[in-house]
């Protein structure tokens, strides 16, 4: 049986890191090692946990996330529908560990 590709996450300015298998959001990867990132809807829509990528490449897992041509370009993605497709480093101010 082959290994699942899994890309390593560093979260800024907390320092905060974990490993995002390939096929499951960002934001599912944290909540699994008990990283808490801002969210809500959890389907694209409510830009709760809108954030910046600032190195690596990632994409989004449906057509028409809520964020716009602009914000894509300058690389702000939605955690609840993005994958990891590198290792990445990630904007998210309010990020914190489960339990702090």
């Amino acid at each position: 049986m082959l290994a699942a590709m899994s890309y390593s996450v560093l979260i800024q300015p907390s320092g905060l890191r974990f490993n995002a298998e390939a096929g499951r959001s960002l934001l599912r990867a944290a909540e699994d090692v008990g990283v808490v990132l801002p969210s809500s809807c959890r389907n694209g829509t409510c830009r709760t946990c809108l954030c910046q990528v600032r190195e690596g490449s990632v994409v989004h897992t449906i057509e028409w996330p809520g964020v716009t041509r602009e914000e894509r370009a300058e690389g702000w993605i939605l955690p609840c529908v993005a994958e990891a497709r590198s290792d990445i480093v990630i904007d998210v101010p309010l990020a914190a560990s489960f339990g702090d």
